[in-house]
């Protein structure tokens, strides 16, 4: 199984689209600074999962989700899983 997630930083609230095969070290690695894109930037938690069953299908899903990132899609997606963007 693959995961696409968001992952939000509680210091500035922007966003972050991923996907991983580990959900928890994934976000472990997030907020150790380990990751160029989220350094200094963290803490983060996690938003929104959504579980694929291959590399091919989250990497494709991941690609759509941030096609719309920070438009009405986007805050649709994160309504309906419960955050508010």
């Amino acid at each position: 199984m693959y995961y696409v997630y968001v992952i939000q930083s509680e210091t500035t609230n922007r966003y972050y689209i991923g996907m991983t095969a580990d959900l928890v070290q994934r976000l472990r690695h997030h907020n150790s600074g380990a990751n160029k894109s989220t350094r200094g930037k963290d803490p983060r938690r996690m938003v929104y999962t959504e579980e694929l069953p291959d590399r091919s299908s989250a990497w494709k899903r991941e690609r759509v989700i941030k096609s719309y990132k920070g438009g009405g899609a986007f805050k649709k997606l994160l309504n309906i899983s419960g955050e508010v963007a």
